[in-house]
C-alpha cells in the first residue's frame, strides 16, 4: 500500500550573521540539526536547501543588526518564511546565559523559530530604509558638530583664552566666529591648530544645514500627508517630524497608544512580588532614538501650548525628569491620535 505525503516537512534555518560569513544550524520535525559555516551570500543557502532538502516548507530567522534586510528580503523571494528578530527576544536557558559563541547563537534561533516563539520585527520597505538612513546620517552629523564645539572650547580654556560673556552660549553667532578668527596667539602653531577646528566646524555647520533642508523637503514631497498632521502639534517640527516618519513608519499599524508607547519605550515598568508593587520607571527596552526626541520635542511643547504649560506647572516641585517623562507620553498620544484620525491637531480637542 502506497502512502501520500499530506504535508509537506519542514526546515528550520537558525542563522547567526555576520560580514564575512554566516554560522548555519538547520533542524527539521525529525532531527535536532547539523551547524555549518558558509560565506555570506544567500544564494549559496538556497543552493544547499534546494540539494539537501528539496520540497521542505523553508522558515529562516537572524538577529537584527549591521547587516539590514537584505538577507531577510532575498529569503522572501525565494518563497521562504523569514524572520529578523530582536535579539533579545531570543531565550536563553540557564548556563546558556553564560556561553556564547557563533554555533550556539544559531542552534538558539533554529530551536527558537522551531518551537514558534520567534516574532519578527517590523521590516521597513526600501523607500523608507533609505529615508531612515538620511535621518541617521544628520543625527551622527549633530553628534559631530556638538563634539568639535567641545574640541574648540577646550582649546581656548587650555590657553586661557575666556569667551566673552555675550557669545558664551549655546547659539554660535557670525559675531563670535569672527572673534575665534581674530584671535592672536603668541606662536602660529596654536593658530593653525584652531583654523584647522574652525574649518571642520565651519564644515560640519554647513553639512548639517545641507542634509537637514533635504530631509525635510523629501518628506514633505513624499510623505506630505503625515508630514503637516505631525506639523500641527505644538513641539513637533520639521526633523522630529522627519524622525517619526522614517523610524516609526506608518503610525496606523499600532494598535493603541499602550502598543506604540513601548515601542517607543515610554511605557512604565512594574516590579511586583506578593503584595509588594513598585514602579520601575520607564522600560529599559526602547527605541531610544526616537524617545530622546519625543523627550527634547516635550521642551519645546511646554512653551508652545497651554495644555501642557499647565499640566507641567501642575506638578512643579516634582522630579522634572519625571514629569517631562509623562509629557513625552502626552505628546506620544496626540501624535498617534492625528495620524490615526487624519486630522490636525487644535489645542483642547484631541487628548
Amino acid at each position: 500500500m502506497k502512502t501520500k505525503q499530506t504535508a509537506r516537512p519542514k526546515l528550520y534555518i537558525g542563522i547567526d550573521i555576520h560580514k564575512r560569513s554566516w554560522k548555519i544550524h538547520c533542524s527539521t520535525d525529525l532531527f535536532s540539526g547539523k551547524s555549518f559555516t558558509m560565506p555570506s551570500q544567500p544564494e549559496i543557502l538556497k543552493n544547499y536547501v534546494l540539494k539537501h532538502f528539496p520540497n521542505y516548507e523553508v522558515s529562516t530567522a537572524y538577529e537584527a543588526g549591521c547587516c539590514g534586510y537584505y538577507a531577510h528580503r532575498c529569503f522572501m523571494n525565494y518563497g521562504w518564511r523569514s524572520l529578523v528578530v530582536n535579539p533579545a527576544d531570543i531565550h536563553r536557558k540557564g548556563k546558556e546565559k553564560y556561553t556564547k559563541t557563533d554555533k550556539i547563537d544559531a542552534q538558539l534561533i533554529s530551536r527558537e523559530l522551531k518551537d514558534g516563539r520567534l516574532d519578527s520585527i517590523e521590516v521597513p520597505d526600501i523607500k523608507r530604509e533609505q529615508l531612515r538612513s538620511l535621518f541617521r546620517r544628520r543625527n551622527d552629523l549633530v553628534k559631530d558638530f556638538r563634539r568639535v564645539k567641545s574640541y574648540i572650547k577646550m582649546q581656548l580654556l587650555y590657553f586661557g583664552i575666556h569667551i566673552p560673556e555675550e557669545f558664551d552660549n549655546d547659539h554660535w553667532s557670525h559675531k563670535f566666529r569672527n572673534w575665534v578668527d581674530a584671535i592672536v596667539f603668541k606662536y602660529p602653531t596654536a593658530r593653525e591648530s584652531l583654523d584647522s577646528r574652525m574649518r571642520y566646524f565651519r564644515f560640519i555647520d554647513q553639512e548639517l544645514r545641507d542634509v537637514s533642508t533635504k530631509l525635510r523637503a523629501y518628506c514633505r514631497k513624499h510623505y506630505k500627508k503625515d508630514y503637516y498632521l505631525l506639523r500641527s502639534i505644538p513641539g513637533i517640527g520639521g526633523i522630529v517630524a522627519c524622525g517619526i516618519i522614517s523610524e516609526l513608519g506608518d503610525l496606523r499599524r499600532f494598535n493603541s497608544i499602550k502598543h506604540l508607547a513601548g515601542y517607543v519605550g515610554l511605557a512604565p515598568g512594574v516590579h511586583q512580588s506578593g503584595d509588594n508593587q513598585r514602579s520601575t520607571g520607564i522600560t529599559m527596552r526602547a527605541h531610544r532614538l526616537v524617545r530622546s526626541y519625543f523627550i527634547e520635542a516635550s521642551w519645546q511643547a511646554i512653551r508652545t501650548d497651554p495644555v501642557m504649560q499647565a499640566y507641567y506647572r501642575k506638578h512643579l516641585g516634582k522630579n522634572v525628569k519625571t514629569v517631562i517623562i509623562k509629557i513625552a507620553r502626552k505628546l506620544l498620544s496626540r501624535t498617534l491620535a492625528v495620524i490615526k484620525t487624519e486630522t490636525p491637531y487644535a489645542i483642547g480637542v484631541i487628548e
